[in-house]
């Protein structure tokens, strides 16, 4: 699989939410990043529960904290999806192997890792009297739009339909 971009998921709390991101990123070539804790088990059972049968093919890394994860990638440029952003999603330029990061489902990314990137916060345009969007369906439309600056590179872009031969017949 090539790896084109990060997703970063701080402390979710779902695991159909994580599930059917996992299942985004195999189908994008995405990797994902999990930073603990997790509000779920990701051993083998709680994945097959889940519904996750593809999680095999999916390259996820975990991270105790979110200091572990900025170790281990030094100077990356990440984006954080947050309402509380004046940017939209649209605004900002994407790179091929930048990281988007969301947070948990309950309350988002940590303020206090929002004050410190306030320049790369991002937010998807919605109607003030909802709270948020959900988070898979979130992750699909900032990824999708990353990808689609990129060109969709080393994506499937073109489709093939298969069409039906009817024999006629005058039988009838």
């Amino acid at each position: 699989m090539v790896i084109a971009m990060h997703i970063v998921l701080h402390q979710p709390e779902i695991p159909a939410n994580t599930g059917n991101i996992g299942r985004t990123c195999v189908a994008t070539g995405t990797s994902l990043h999990l930073i603990e804790p997790l509000g779920f088990h990701l051993d083998e059972r709680s994945v097959k529960r889940a519904g996750m049968d593809y999680w095999e093919q999916l390259d996820v890394t975990r991270y105790i904290n979110y200091q572990e994860f900025l170790e281990k990638h030094p100077g990356a440029k990440i984006w954080m999806a947050t309402t509380k952003a004046r940017k939209l999603y649209t605004e900002v330029v994407f790179g091929m192997n930048d990281f988007i990061m969301f947070g948990k489902e309950s309350g988002g990314i940590p303020e206090e890792i929002l004050v410190d990137n306030e320049e790369n916060c991002i937010r998807i345009p919605m109607l003030d009297q909802i709270r948020s969007l959900n988070l898979s369906n979130s992750a699909a439309i900032v990824l999708y739009e990353a990808l689609r600056q990129n060109g969709f590179e080393k994506l499937r872009k073109e489709g093939e339909l298969h069409r039906l031969h009817w024999q006629h017949s005058d039988a009838f």
